[in-house]
């Protein structure tokens, strides 16, 4: 053990309270089997102390990674392939803002951040070792640091990268990023077997970098919180306590805009008039090949729209991001999971700090809610189509200062149908039939029905739960895991048929493996891969009823050219049989959970198929097999009952330290697609405890 020997353990558990919750007399952290630390603290402080120094323990390097790029240092330690984001972290003065926002910290705020941050440093001086050699000359890690991270990783990586990348694209190349997405339920009561409200959390990210979760139980007189936080940040991101809990999707959302700039002179128009940009510049450091430093000067500019991307020819591009000027990100998570009920869950929802995601919630008194936050901006004209397109930038009528009140952004409280969701949907079908009428909110928050489909991934998970009038907590754990094909549902006795009427001999044969696939994608799955090879040569002219939104869960359906449908299925059969050898190649044989140097066949597909289990495989080079990258990485389906009941999974493990054995260690129950009891009560932790940090 590293961090205590055997004999401080067992020193420790002579002197432990009897109190259920674990004794608040020091401060301790307790790490169980599956590397999940337990702290208990206290008072509120040394929690985020020990919480500090946990993170740092399971995930030191990336931490380090991931605070020196929000200075804009990457180019230091990774050479050009930091570069584009430093000149973002620069042009948007995230350390700046992020000093500005401590210096108006005081009490609790400020405290609990120092805490954290102190932990941080005390670990990485008790073990210098476990910090990478590259990373050492950048310690002690700051407050600031912590606070440019989260702008960087909420504003810039969430909120704002599709505006960026776009806005880059036409002006030159940039490197695009994986859109995170993922699934929720909360079931009232009414809904529930067990008249207790459920809850299921279910991030789907990609499986590294900023993205990465960390699931910890953190304790002190008042606070019991578990759940799980993007690393690097002091507080859970989507977590639970004994009376409620609350989870996160990424919503359609349009809180940043890209404003196209009309050049003139050394200026851009703006009403009529010639403006001056704004310039500064910044001289950073760039690592070579041969571990020399090359400087780089970055010249910024700034229009009354805000930092401009760059320009070309006779247009520039300048985007807007809204919550920039946010600071109470933190404090406002703190006071959600120290809420007891609804009505303290919603004061602290009502600070409006977290600039973006939906918001799905349940709590012990049986109340659930569906919330589409953010911080939307109050704007003058146009809808989501007209912002989500490049913006007028000569007309400053069109250049937004506010935001809309949270009680004007869509919610649903305790709705008739008993369950609200989201898969990254449209706020409109938040529960089925529709409740909301989307003409009664902001034409430019989110997308009318009309204009953005339902997903096949959010029909399945409205098609699992809505005509279930009594679900169980088996049940809500079987729908999560549910690895069924929502196209297969819709398509395949379409194309069968199909087959019937234009038959060869390689469609016979195709057709044969897929009567007797179960629909599914479980690793031993023979025809999900001969069918997702099919699907993905369709486009939307090839299905009979086109999606409406008339009918938002059961379209498109149907093959209006059963003949080419034939014909792309012998394509693909013929494309199947000579990559693999045969045409019922199981699933798991072709796509691979993989976390260092463990593997195992894989479950799970995209949500292009309407997979609730979502999973994304690429393929890797010198290899025939496709390999995950992104999809379900922390699970938890919750019941409020007397006792919260949890079953939790983070699919990568809960370190990524080198030589840790929680890395990877989850990856044989994603395997077998099962998830593991959440340790909640002091008995239940110290049963199974593998180590113990006490802070004297």
């Amino acid at each position: 053990m590293r961090t205590s020997t055997v004999l401080s353990v067992l020193v420790a558990l002579l002197f432990m309270s009897c109190n259920e919750r674990g004794s608040f007399n020091r401060t301790e952290i307790v790490w169980d089997n599956w590397g999940v630390p337990h702290i208990y603290a206290q008072n509120e402080a040394e929690m985020y102390y020990a919480f500090g120094w946990a993170q740092m323990q399971s995930h030191a390097n990336e931490i380090m990674r991931l605070y020196i790029e929000s200075r804009g240092k990457g180019s230091e330690i990774r050479g050009e392939k930091s570069l584009q984001m430093d000149r973002l972290v620069y042009l948007y003065d995230l350390p700046g803002k992020a000093a500005a926002q401590y210096a108006g910290f005081e009490g609790d705020e400020k405290l609990f951040l120092d805490a954290f941050v102190k932990g941080l440093n005390d670990y990485a001086a008790a073990h210098p070792d476990e910090i990478d050699v590259i990373y050492r000359g950048f310690l002690p890690l700051t407050a600031i640091d912590v606070l440019a991270h989260s702008k960087r990783v909420i504003n810039i990586e969430f909120l704002a990268v599709s505006d960026l990348i776009t806005g880059y694209n036409e002006l030159k190349d940039m490197e695009g990023a994986a859109i995170p997405g993922s699934n929720s339920y909360a079931i009232a009561p009414l809904k529930s077997e067990s008249g207790n409200a459920m809850l299921v959390a279910n991030p789907h990210l990609p499986w590294g970098d900023f993205y990465r979760f960390y699931e910890a139980h953190l304790n002190a007189p008042d606070f019991n919180v578990y759940g799980v936080t993007l690393i690097g940040m002091p507080i859970l991101n989507i977590a639970f306590n004994e009376n409620l809990g609350w989870t996160h999707t990424v919503n359609t959302i349009d809180a940043s805009d890209r404003y196209e700039l009309k050049l003139e002179g050394d200026g851009y128009i703006l009403d009529g008039e010639v403006k001056p940009f704004e310039e500064k510049s910044v001289t950073i450091n760039i690592l070579q090949e041969d571990s020399s430093f090359a400087e780089r000067e970055l010249v910024m500019k700034y229009s009354e729209h805000g930092p401009v991307l760059g320009e070309q020819g006779d247009v520039a591009f300048a985007v807007r991001i809204a919550g920039m000027e946010n600071d109470s990100y933190f404090y406002q998570y703190h006071k959600m999971g120290k809420a007891h009920n609804f009505n303290e869950f919603e004061d602290a929802v009502k600070m409006m700090q977290i600039p973006m995601f939906n918001l799905i919630y349940a709590d012990k008194e049986g109340n659930i809610m569906y919330l589409f936050n953010g911080n939307v901006p109050d704007r003058s004209e146009g809808d989501w189509s007209f912002w989500r397109d490049k913006v007028d930038g000569t007309r400053s009528d069109l250049i937004w200062n506010s935001y809309l009140d949270y009680d004007e952004l869509p919610k649903l409280l305790n709705p008739e149908t008993g369950f609200v969701q989201n898969a990254n949907d449209v706020p409109w079908t938040a529960t089925y039939p529709l409740l909301f009428d989307s003409k009664e909110y902001s034409a430019s928050m989110s997308p009318q029905l009309e204009e953005y489909p339902t997903s096949f991934r959010a029909q399945r998970a409205i098609n699992l739960i809505k005509d279930d009038e009594s679900v169980t907590f088996e049940e809500l754990v079987d729908y999560k895991l549910n690895t069924g094909m929502e196209i297969a549902d819709r398509f395949l006795d379409d194309l069968l048929a199909a087959v019937d009427q234009y038959p060869d001999s390689v469609t016979l044969l195709a057709a044969d493996i897929l009567k007797r696939w179960d629909g599914t994608t479980d690793a031993d799955s023979k025809g999900a891969v001969l069918f997702a090879q099919w699907f993905d040569k369709l486009d939307n002219s090839m299905f009979a009823i086109p999606w409406s939104a008339d009918s938002p869960v059961t379209t498109p359906d149907g093959l209006n050219d059963p003949e080419k449908a034939v014909a792309l299925l012998r394509k693909a059969a013929i494309e199947i049989e000579e990559e693999y050898g045969f045409m019922d190649v199981e699933w798991g044989y072709v796509n691979r959970f993989s976390v260092g140097n463990i593997e195992y066949p894989a479950n799970g597909g995209k949500s292009d198929y309407g997979v609730f289990r979502t999973m994304y495989f690429q393929p890797k080079k010198g290899s025939y097999r496709n390999y995950v990258y992104h999809g379900d990485t922390f699970v938890a389906v919750v019941e409020f009952g007397d006792k919260v009941r949890a079953e939790v999974l983070l699919s990568y493990g809960n370190s990524s330290q080198p030589g840790s054995r929680f890395v990877g260690d989850q990856l044989e129950m994603l395997y077998e697609n099962r998830l593991r009891t959440a340790l909640l009560t002091r008995k239940d932790v110290l049963d199974n405890m593998v180590e113990m940090k006490v802070f004297k």
